[in-house]
Order: structure tokens, then C-alpha cells, then sequence
């Protein structure tokens, strides 16, 4: 190849960065900034891990100071967030690719640095496969593995192929090196879905949980695992419950509890407001109790 066409391809490459740059903002919430993309006049796709807490959002556009924004709801199963900025973004959506990439094409990863400086990486589709799963019965239906390096910083940041398309969402998350991204056509569909639907109204009883293993002799119906709790928040209804640090959530409303994704699973609907049965062991006895679930409120 002669100096001439890598001089063109490497002016081609600044040229997609910059168009593509408008689109990629900065997202501040609880942990260090993240990248979004915008998705309408005042929405922003990012990923739910990078904001943290739901209260406290900003929206930082091009020079201008950040503006107040609102977590408007997020996908637990991929991890897709919708952020909703006060004011207007004042900047485009980006045009979003009809199809996947195929293995071997090229691709930009465009994010916001910490300073909000436009950040580049470059490299190849590797894989272009799924499903991955991201916690009992969650799972995204397809993933894009790519070359280009990507720090946290990437997190909720643009891939783009080499026409200028939003193709995926980074993750900042790597597989055996490559890192991953999520189709653009599912973070579309997901945000529609959360701006349709709106956030589910979530339930809060007050316990934090691991998985354990419990003994042989601590095994209804076979099941091998249950939650311990670790902790609990002051005037919580678990403490209401008369539950303690140590005691083992088994069923939680007949449903048995193996994982924390099971218990959340289980705070979504209609149990806020009505008291919920729930199994649970102390000291190898088993108690049943009764949680009035209260309603989660944003921070």
C-alpha cells in the first residue's frame, strides 16, 4: 500500500470520528463518568453499571456545562440504560445500521474520557455471536466481540462500522481479550421498550444477600443453594420481620431464593404493599415470616 492511500485511509478514519463524535456524550452519576449515545431529542443510551445510583445524573453535550437528568428505566437483562436529560441535547441521534457486521470488518469505538476528551479505539469484528447470560433466566440474545482496546471510560460508548453507522454499544466488559459490545438494533429495541413501559415498579424489603451452599440436612426439596443475609437496613420490613444477620432466606412468596437475581426477580409487581411470606433458617430451624414489601424510591 502506498503512502498515499494509508495518508487517505488514515484521514478517512479521523474524519469518521469526528462525525461520529456528536453523538457520544458524557454521562455522570455516582461512579467515575461514563460515555452514552443519544437516541432522541433528549435520551441517552448508556449502560446501567456505569451510572450506579439512579439520583444525582448528569448529561454533559459538547462545551456546555452538564445538564440535570433522570434515569427514565433499564433492562436488567442486557443492562441498558435510558437516561432522559431536563433540557434538550441539541445534537442528532446517530444513524443506526440496517444489519450486523460481519467477522473481519472494521470498526471505531468512539467514548468520553474522564476530562470528557473524545477517546478512539480502533479494530476488527472478532466474533458476532450469543446468547451471553448475564444472571439466572437473563441473557442478552446476541453480543459483538471486538479488537479495538477499550478502558471503563468505553462504558455506554458508540461502535461504529466504517460507513459511519452505529452498529453495537460498548460495554467495556472483555472475553478472553476481545471486548463487548451490544447490537445497536437491540439497545434501539430495549430503549423503546423502557420509554413505552416505563420502569416496573420495584420492591424493597431491606436485605443484603449472598448465595450459600446449605448442608445436607438444610435442603427443601433438593435445592442445594439459598441466600444468606449479611446485612440489613435499619427499620427495613425485614427487620420488622424479626430477621438478623445470619439467618438464610430458602422461599421468598413460594418461590425459592438461590440467587439475589431470584429475590429481585421476585420485588417486581404486584407484592409491593401486602405482606409476603418468605422461608427462611436459623441456626438450622426453619421459620416462616411474613415481609410487608415496601416500594424502592429513586437514590
Amino acid at each position: 500500500m502506498s503512502n498515499f492511500s494509508l495518508a487517505s485511509l488514515s484521514d478517512e478514519l479521523a474524519d469518521l470520528a469526528a462525525a461520529g463524535a456528536a453523538s457520544v456524550v458524557q454521562v455522570l452519576g455516582a461512579r467515575r463518568p461514563a460515555s452514552g449515545v443519544v437516541h432522541g431529542a433528549d435520551t441517552i443510551i448508556t449502560t446501567a453499571r456505569a451510572i450506579g445510583r439512579e439520583d444525582g445524573l448528569r448529561v454533559r453535550v459538547g462545551d456546555a456545562e452538564p445538564a440535570e437528568a433522570d434515569l427514565a428505566g433499564w433492562d436488567p437483562a442486557t443492562g441498558i440504560a435510558v437516561v432522559r436529560s431536563r433540557t434538550p441535547l441539541g445534537v442528532p441521534a446517530p444513524s443506526v445500521a440496517e444489519s450486523e457486521p460481519r467477522p473481519g470488518q472494521i470498526v471505531l469505538a468512539l467514548a468520553r474520557s474522564w476530562t470528557h476528551a473524545l477517546t478512539v479505539s480502533a479494530g476488527i469484528v472478532a466474533i458476532v455471536g450469543g446468547p451471553l447470560r448475564t444472571g439466572r433466566r437473563r441473557q442478552i440474545p446476541r453480543v459483538i466481540r471486538v479488537t479495538a482496546p477499550m478502558h471503563d471510560g468505553f462504558a455506554g460508548g458508540a461502535v461504529y462500522d466504517v460507513s459511519g453507522r452505529l452498529t453495537a454499544m460498548a460495554t467495556a466488559d472483555s472475553i478472553r481479550g476481545f471486548g463487548v459490545a451490544i447490537p445497536a438494533s437491540i439497545c434501539w429495541a430495549s430503549a423503546t421498550q423502557i420509554l413505552t413501559a416505563g420502569t416496573p415498579r420495584r420492591g424493597f424489603v431491606g436485605l443484603a444477600v449472598q448465595p450459600v451452599e446449605l448442608a445436607a440436612s438444610q435442603r427443601p426439596g433438593g435445592r442445594e443453594r439459598a441466600l444468606l443475609v449479611v446485612a440489613l437496613t435499619p427499620g427495613s420490613p425485614a427487620e420488622a420481620a424479626g430477621m438478623i444477620v445470619g439467618d438464610i432466606l430458602l422461599e421468598f412468596d413460594g418461590k425459592p431464593t438461590e440467587s439475589p437475581e431470584d429475590l429481585l426477580d421476585l420485588l417486581i409487581g404486584n407484592r409491593i404493599g401486602r405482606p409476603v411470606p418468605a422461608r427462611t433458617s436459623r441456626g438450622g430451624t426453619a421459620r416462616d415470616v411474613q415481609i410487608t414489601v415496601a416500594e424502592r424510591t429513586r437514590g
